[in-house]
Formats: C-alpha cells, sequence, structure tokens
C-alpha cells in the first residue's frame, strides 16, 4: 500500500509519535516517544530530523516534560521546562529551531498558575508551532511555484520533504504544490552520504508519492548540473545567519559552488524559525560533528581502515553564493542582511 502522505510525527494525546527515520526505507516503522529523554535520543540518533520537524519536536517534547511524574507545584513545572529547554536545545546544536521552539513554549506556558493550567498552555503553544508549520510549507511551497516558473528539473540535497517537517516540506514543498496542480516536475537526488538522507528518505518519499526522482551520487552533481539536466537547485536550510550565511547539511557549499560555475540558480528554501539575527554571519555557527562510525561503516558493515574520521553534519554556504531565500513570507533577495533583518521585523509585529 503507498503511503503518499507521509507525516512525520504526530501529538497523540499523552506521546508524540514519529517514523523512525534510521529504519526507511526497508521498514516503516512508528515509535513513540513518552519522555524528554527518549525524545532528545530519537533527535541524536536522527529516528527524527529536519529543522522544521525538530521544532515541532521539540515543542511537544517541552509537554511530555511535564507528565512523567505531572509537577507538584506551579514552580516545579516551570523548573521541569527550563531544564527540559536546555536538554533539547543542546541536542543538535546547529539546528536553531530546537532551542527557538523549546524556549517559545516555555515562555508561554510560564503564567500558568497551577500545573494544569502550564501544561494545557504548553499544549496549545505546542499546536500553534506545528498548526503554524504545516502552513509555513504550503506557502513556501507556493512561494517556491511561483519563483520558479519554467523551471521543472530540480536537484536537491539531504531532505527537506515531508519527513523533515510537519508539512510539505520547504525544499520539497515546491515539488508537492507543482505536482498537486499536475505541473511537470522532477527531481535529482544526491545520496547525501555519509548518512544517506538523500537515498533513504528523499528517494523513497518522492517515490511513495508518485514523483519522477532519479538518485544520484554525491560526486555526479556538478556533472549533472554541467550537462544541463537541472534546472534549479533547491536545498533546505538548519540555520541562516544575520547576513544569510546558511548551515545546510554538510555536501550544501560544494553543490552550491557547483551550481555557481555551472550558471544554475541557488535557492534555500525555509521557514523564518530558521533565520537567527543572533548569529551575524556564518562563522558564528556551532557545527555538529558526529562519530566516526558513520563513515567508516555503510549499514553496519565496516567500509575503511581504522583511519581519523572528520564527520561534520552540516557545512556553511556563504550568502553571494545563494540566489535567493524562499520562505513562508515570501522571496528574500540580496542583499540578505537587510532583507531578512526587514523580514523578521514585518514577522514580529
Amino acid at each position: 500500500m503507498r503511503r503518499a502522505l507521509v507525516t512525520a510525527l504526530e501529538w497523540r494525546g499523552d506521546h508524540l509519535e514519529i517514523i523512525d527515520q534510521t529504519a526507511l526505507p526497508s521498514r516503516f516503522l512508528l515509535l513513540p516517544l513518552r519522555t524528554v529523554a527518549e525524545v532528545v535520543a530519537a533527535i541524536r540518533r536522527l529516528a527524527i530530523r529536519g529543522a522544521p520537524a525538530l521544532g515541532v519536536c521539540a515543542a511537544f517534547a517541552m509537554v511530555l516534560a511535564l507528565d512523567d511524574p505531572p509537577p507538584a507545584t506551579a514552580a516545579e513545572a516551570r523548573d521541569r521546562l527550563a531544564s527540559a529547554a536546555g536538554q533539547i536545545g543542546g541536542a543538535r546544536p546547529t539546528a536553531v529551531n530546537l532551542s527557538w521552539a523549546a524556549e517559545r513554549v516555555a515562555a508561554a506556558a510560564s503564567p500558568g498558575g497551577t500545573p494544569g493550567e502550564i501544561r494545557q498552555l504548553a499544549l496549545a503553544e505546542a499546536e500553534r508551532i506545528r498548526d503554524a508549520d504545516r502552513e509555513s510549507c504550503r506557502a513556501i511551497g507556493e512561494a517556491a511555484r511561483a519563483e520558479l516558473t519554467g523551471a521543472a528539473r530540480l536537484m536537491t540535497t539531504c531532505n527537506a520533504g515531508r519527513l523533515a517537517s510537519a508539512g510539505i516540506g520547504t525544499a520539497l514543498a515546491v515539488v508537492y504544490a507543482r505536482a498537486e496542480v499536475g505541473e511537470p516536475v522532477s527531481v535529482l537526488a544526491c545520496e547525501t552520504r555519509p548518512l544517506l538522507q538523500g537515498a533513504r528518505l528523499t528517494a523513497w518519499e518522492l517515490a511513495e508519492a508518485g514523483i519522477p526522482v532519479t538518485l544520484i551520487p554525491d560526486g555526479a552533481a556538478g556533472a549533472a548540473l554541467a550537462s544541463g539536466r537541472v534546472d534549479a537547485v533547491i536545498v533546505g536550510c538548519d540555520r541562516v545567519a544575520a547576513n544569510g550565511d546558511t548551515a545546510n547539511k554538510v555536501g550544501t557549499f560544494p553543490l552550491a559552488t557547483a551550481a555557481r560555475a555551472t550558471g544554475i540558480p541557488f535557492y534555500v528554501a525555509g521557514p523564518l524559525a530558521s533565520f537567527d539575527l543572533g548569529t551575524v554571519t556564518g562563522a558564528d555557527i556551532v557545527i555538529e560533528e558526529r562519530p566516526a562510525a558513520e563513515v567508516r561503516c555503510l549499514g553496519g558493515v565496516a567500509v575503511a581502515a581504522e583511519v581519523d574520521v572528520w564527520n561534520p553534519a552540516f557545512d556553511v554556504t556563504p550568502a553571494d553564493l545563494i540566489t535567493a531565500f524562499i520562505t513562508e513570507a515570501g522571496v528574500l533577495r540580496p542583499p540578505f542582511g537587510q532583507a531578512i533583518a526587514r523580514t523578521l521585523a514585518d514577522a514580529h509585529r
């Protein structure tokens, strides 16, 4: 049976349920998460991933912090939220959505006068964050569809679709928006080593939805761009600095460089929650480094000698390599520092 409308996560009233993305594509497993510790563990092992999905996951994890067991007083509930926000925000430091969502829920719930009121306020805020993400994905898809008129052949890396959000995704939102109205669209998906999010997740997700997708080795991206197989590159983002420098899955920077060299437009799609005015430039972004075993092994099988490994999860694409940002507030064009500051100011009014 086809699962065209996959949903990365759902709130089930007393627990969070996620698709275990480490099992895809061979197995489709739903994983219940009932405690903050379980959520943090799932985030760290990439059972749940993607900046928007991480934000929604963090929001509901704050509700779980108030359930195991229920706090006796309002003061204890607030302490629980503060502690949980620290744990959740530190699970993957590059992804700004984690701390953004956790802190937003904590702030919204804090005025409650009893533990029950605090949980009610926390849940309401988490639901608002989820619903806003779904709407954000829809708006990004429509903005991208208008921006990329005539660009039917898209290249992407990692996974920025339904598996990475509570909605239809960010970079892949345009793909779903086009498919919904019958417009032609196809995707070249980079495999995204070392954990193969493009091969395991993006290719699976699009194939499930019946959208034409071609999987390519990461090393073939430059050749694909140069050979005229791609109209535009569109990727997601985990954190955007105030000047437009962007952290995304490692391999994004060389993809942007190849796109510039071949004259192909390079777009970054993401919600305003991924923009961080407190981070001045890309040099200020903390880059998560992951275990060496992810590089030395493939599918649990050793493929490399016991040599030293450097395994950054993200790289930073300089703003001057980015054609435009596509957000729920529309398309942001250079100079990015001004466009980002103006758009965020308008959003917070």
